[in-house]
């Protein structure tokens, strides 16, 4: 795995939200963004800003019982997944998920790391870890060559901001 394309500080549930929806800006449908890290660090609350961001309206929550949520937008849809209850590859495959990664929408998967194995080449890597009580670190890599594109356009969009 590559190395962090950028990183990005969030002081806030809100600042979290902020950058998902920044990060939503550059998003197409088909795009996938991969979000890892604990329990609590803030996953779900990263995924409300990217469905802000691409102009959805519902309340967006985990998918951590029905595994699978989609949200239209006004922009583009997004496909919510959650990989943490699944105990098998086999399981995973059974979502179809390739019909999910090469679809409409916009593809946000929850607990990515269980199984890497069923990714496409191609997609948004962002690892959320605990920096102190509601501070948190969001390293974004770019995984192939959108994932690569989309970290530097990113860059771009950052560039001299807070979230630095």
């Amino acid at each position: 795995m590559s190395q962090p394309g950028l990183v990005l500080k969030s002081s806030s549930s809100e600042s979290t939200r902020e950058i998902g929806s920044i990060i939503a800006s550059v998003c197409h449908p088909g795009d996938v963004i991969a979000l890892s890290g604990d329990l609590g660090a803030g996953k779900t609350t990263l995924t409300q800003g990217i469905a802000k961001g691409l102009g959805i309206d519902e309340s967006v929550t985990s998918p951590t019982f029905v595994l699978i949520k989609h949200y239209s937008g006004d922009r583009v849809g997004l496909t919510h997944i959650d990989l943490y209850r699944l105990e098998s590859e086999e399981e995973a495959l059974a979502l179809d998920l390739d019909e999910l990664f090469y679809g409409d929408s916009v593809v946000v998967v929850e607990w990515p790391d269980r199984f890497m194995s069923v990714f496409p080449d191609q997609y948004l890597l962002l690892t959320i870890s605990y920096s102190g009580l509601d501070e948190r670190v969001v390293e974004v890599t770019g995984v192939g060559q959108r994932g690569d594109e989309l970290v530097e356009k990113l860059r771009e969009l950052f560039s001299g901001s807070q979230y630095l």
